[in-house]
């Protein structure tokens, strides 16, 4: 997708400008939405994830797409802030993150879990497909993958423009921040599925809220078979 401007209030740009395990807790219990041909679908966000940027920067990531620099694939994530990058994965999942920090400087927060509080039918609906018994609505966003399904988010909308405020979900991507009073309380650990040592006790640089049914059970890196 062609980039747009991005969008926002002065607020909410300043905020991913910094770097991304500052901005990921900030963003639980913020809405999270996306229009469509189909209609809108918003969450409320349960659940995130930190990446940082290549070896022999300021906030180097081993668990990062950006680890190794810059390609085709991960561009996005070398900023500005206020866009999306989208990526897929295991030949079968979409995955969303809200970029973070200044062009050049790669960083970005993996929206992991949400719970669906707009455009309830059409998240299910989506969900449905393929499947021969109904996703109960907890289970609609659990997980990166399920979430940009649920969106109706594909490798079209990389690098889309965010926009800000409770009524720019007709512009396609939006973020709403809940305000410093109404901020979620917050549990962090490792990050899910990171293998090597971006999955460690050093990177914890996954928050979730507690309690939340919407937040994706943690599970280590699944260990590579030699053949």
């Amino acid at each position: 997708m062609r980039r747009g401007a991005p969008g926002g209030g002065t607020e909410l740009l300043e905020l991913l400008s910094r770097p991304a395990p500052e901005v990921a807790p900030r963003l639980l219990g913020g809405l999270f939405g996306h229009r469509s041909g189909e209609g809108a679908v918003v969450l409320r966000i349960t659940e995130v994830e930190a990446y940082g940027g290549p070896a022999g920067t300021d906030l180097p990531d081993p668990g990062a797409h950006t680890w190794r620099g810059m390609t085709p694939r991960n561009a996005s994530m070398f900023g500005p802030p206020g866009h999306v990058y989208v990526y897929f994965t295991y030949g079968m999942h979409h995955a969303v993150n809200l970029v973070c920090r200044p062009r050049g400087t790669a960083g970005g927060c993996l929206v992991r879990a949400g719970e669906v509080v707009e455009g309830l039918a059409l998240a299910r609906a989506r969900r449905a497909a393929g499947r021969t018994s109904p996703v109960p609505d907890a289970a609609l966003a659990r997980g990166p993958g399920n979430l940009a399904k649920a969106l109706g988010i594909d490798l079209t909308h990389d690098g889309a423009a965010l926009a800000a405020g409770a009524d720019d979900v007709a512009a396609g991507f939006f973020l709403r921040l809940p305000p410093p009073e109404a901020r979620a309380p917050a549990d962090s650990g490792p990050r899910t599925g990171v293998s090597g040592a971006g999955g460690t006790a050093e990177f914890p640089w996954r928050w979730w809220i507690p309690g939340e049914p919407s937040v994706s059970p943690y599970r280590p890196a699944a260990a590579r078979r030699r053949r």
